[in-house]
């Protein structure tokens, strides 16, 4: 057990309320740490994983995997989605075995490992600036990007500082889209919103900014504040909270490590305090 993990005792969730706006399918390990700490759990998914509107440019990527050096993964749902294409293709993950590959988050790693994938970077940080960093270093300097080839499978829509900065650094990158985030069919917006009116929700988590943004539109807002004032915003890293902030949020939780337990933990030492 961690030192962090070791400074909460008991279960400082015990009564309060959690809105969890993950997609459903990805939302039953956060769902089981937040109810380790005591919490009752609202499931207000405000995303879905659908497939990308085309698959012609990731086809055409993987048929050409050997002319690219690295791929970088940025998220278990890139990882999830580039191999079952992959599959589609008739071909597995040893058709990675050439490639140096970078995973941005453990559960990224993790499924690549599951996957029998050899993981030759995972950076410390995992925003953009800091996943740069990690492949800086490990290539020795900014001069050993010159001419890399890069592959990042990743959402439809997404951040595009490390594709700059790579492009700057003198390597060649092709972004493609694997997956995208998509509003779902069903969301509980209204035993979500009874809650809030009711004043029955303690906090409110958001683990991308996607989530962010589909949660506004889902109470036809450009302003959270009014929405979810006296309620606790948690988010997950950087981005999301700079997504929240546009939207008029206050954070008052974010996690050191951008992963789903370390969110769950700090909206628990939140509510110990």
């Amino acid at each position: 057990m961690s030192s962090k993990e070791s400074q909460i005792t008991g279960r400082p969730l015990e009564g309060r309320t959690v809105v969890v706006t993950r997609a459903l399918k990805q939302s039953a390990e956060f769902a089981a740490e937040l109810e380790r700490y005591g919490a009752r759990v609202v499931a207000c998914p405000v995303i879905e994983i659908a497939e990308p509107e085309s698959f012609a440019a990731l086809d055409e990527a993987i048929e050409n995997l050997f002319g690219y050096d690295w791929v970088v993964f940025t998220s278990a749902n890139g990882v999830e989605s580039f191999l079952r294409r992959l599959a589609a293709r008739g071909r597995d993950a040893s058709a990675l075995d050439d490639q140096r590959v970078c995973a941005v988050g453990t559960a990224t790693a993790e499924r690549l490992t599951e996957a029998h994938v050899h993981v030759d970077v995972i950076p410390e940080q995992f925003k953009a600036e800091g996943v740069f960093a990690a492949l800086e270093a490990y290539l020795g300097g900014r001069a050993e990007f010159d001419r890399l080839n890069f592959l990042m499978p990743r959402a439809a829509a997404g951040r595009d500082y490390l594709p700059r900065a790579l492009a700057e650094a003198g390597a060649r990158v092709d972004v493609v889209a694997a997956y995208r985030t998509v509003p779902p069919d069903s969301t509980g917006r209204a035993r979500v919103e009874a809650l809030l009116v009711g004043g029955g929700v303690d906090c409110v988590t958001f683990t991308s900014p996607s989530t962010v943004t589909n949660f506004a539109a889902l109470f036809d807002t450009n302003d959270l504040g009014p929405l979810l004032a006296g309620v606790a915003v948690a988010c997950i890293g950087d981005v999301t909270a700079r997504a929240a902030a546009d939207l008029g949020l206050s954070v008052q939780i974010r996690p050191a490590e951008s992963t789903v337990p370390a969110l769950a933990r700090a909206v628990a030492e939140h509510f110990s305090r």
